[in-house]
């Protein structure tokens, strides 16, 4: 693993590896491009804004932390998972349960601490439960069965684990890539629909370096494709991805008006960015810190998640997108915020505050009202595609 994690075995409110950073004085005055690593050992470009705004945010980790931690004392070390099905803990008549569970809903969306995040992913995202489902030895045996090993699946992920977040001081190493090659190749014999598919490299990735083990990040991995995201994302077809992209489109129209209309004039097909946010989980787009508070409340609320967040980018820049002239002024716009987005409770409180509730039973209507539409163009792409073999051959 990624040994320079280590000091996140200490209680937050003693953590002084969160770093303050320090911009010279000489960057300061001219306002400068600043390089400087984040927690997880990504180098991020900012400039001294970005900087003074990553040092307020973890002030505001350390405060979490001790909130988590009197939470821990006065409750017990797992009393989170007392609230471990929300949805029959609204028909229970037990009010201290119900209660911790909008604690915990609020206190996620404020963000887990790092130190506690792979115990708490595990618990809430229903991993451990599938860890549960299957001898211990699994993960083991299944690495063992598959070494040397060659199918088209094993080729792509070869071929992708150097470009994997290229230049990180422990993914970009050979036991980073011989690390996150067993994870991806384990999945890809674990379930022969899904395989792999591109995006799931940086997924797996970031779950390496947040998770404490390697089998941990592996059974996250499971649990995300099987049980929080929706079916078929990231099958030969992506269907489900497609499908996802169209309820989106219809989300941006009604949350959105005003910018769903003037990128249709503009011509602006919005899948051009967000599929890549939608296969990577914003792993590729957002800096890693903003991401994992992202994957904090996807983890715990649901794929449903992905929309909110995916309108609140839109939505922070409605004015400025308003103004774009062309489909390139739309994706310079989007990435340059993405790419400088170190405030994560600016975005969150966007996604749920000012874009409005989303029920899971609303999405799941418009996924099943645009499936025949996406079926439909998928078999006519396959079609065409088997005409012109027929001709060529």
């Amino acid at each position: 693993m990624y040994k320079t994690q280590s000091r996140r075995d200490l209680p937050l409110e003693f953590q002084s590896h969160i770093p303050i950073l320090r911009p010279s004085i000489h960057a300061r005055r001219a306002n400068l491009t600043v390089k400087f690593q984040d927690l997880y050992g990504f180098t991020v470009e900012g400039n001294v804004d970005d900087a003074n705004i990553l040092n307020e945010v973890r002030e505001k980790v350390r405060q979490q932390g001790r909130v988590w931690w009197a939470l821990e004392a006065n409750k017990g070390a797992n009393w989170y998972l007392q609230t471990y099905d929300l949805q029959a803990l609204k028909s229970s008549l037990k009010f201290s349960a119900l209660a911790n569970a909008i604690t915990l809903k609020k206190l996620i969306r404020k963000g887990i601490p790092p130190v506690l995040r792979p115990k708490v992913w595990f618990s809430l995202s229903g991993a451990a439960k599938k860890k549960s489902t299957v001898p211990e030895s699994y993960y083991d045996d299944l690495s063992k069965a598959v070494e040397g090993k060659a199918t088209p699946a094993t080729h792509q992920i070869d071929h992708d684990l150097k470009r994997t977040f290229p230049g990180h001081p422990w993914l970009d190493t050979p036991e980073g890539h011989a690390t996150l090659r067993r994870v991806l190749v384990g999945y890809s014999f674990r379930d022969s629909d899904v395989g792999y598919c591109q995006g799931l490299n940086y997924v797996a990735a970031l779950l390496l370096l947040v998770m404490k083990t390697e089998e941990d990040a592996f059974w996250m991995l499971a649990v995300l494709l099987e049980n929080v995201l929706v079916h078929d994302c990231y099958t030969t077809n992506l269907s489900g991805c497609h499908v996802e992209q169209r309820v989106f489109k219809d989300l941006l129209v009604k949350k959105c008006p005003r910018i769903a209309a003037h990128l249709e004039d503009l011509e602006f097909d919005v899948s051009l960015v967000a599929t890549e946010w939608f296969l990577c989980l914003f792993s590729k787009s957002l800096p890693s810190e903003t991401t994992l508070r992202v994957w904090d409340v996807l983890f715990y609320e649901g794929a449903k998640v992905m929309f909110h967040v995916a309108l609140a980018i839109f939505k922070m820049k409605e004015e400025e997108l308003l103004t774009a002239n062309h489909a390139g002024d739309v994706i310079n716009i989007l990435q340059k915020t993405t790419h400088h987005l170190f405030d994560p409770d600016e975005l969150l409180t966007v996604a749920f505050d000012k874009i409005g509730s989303m029920t899971t039973t609303n999405i799941s209507k418009q996924r099943k009202k645009q499936e025949p539409a996406v079926m439909a163009e998928i078999d006519q792409r396959l079609r065409r595609l088997n005409s012109l073999q027929e001709d060529y051959n």
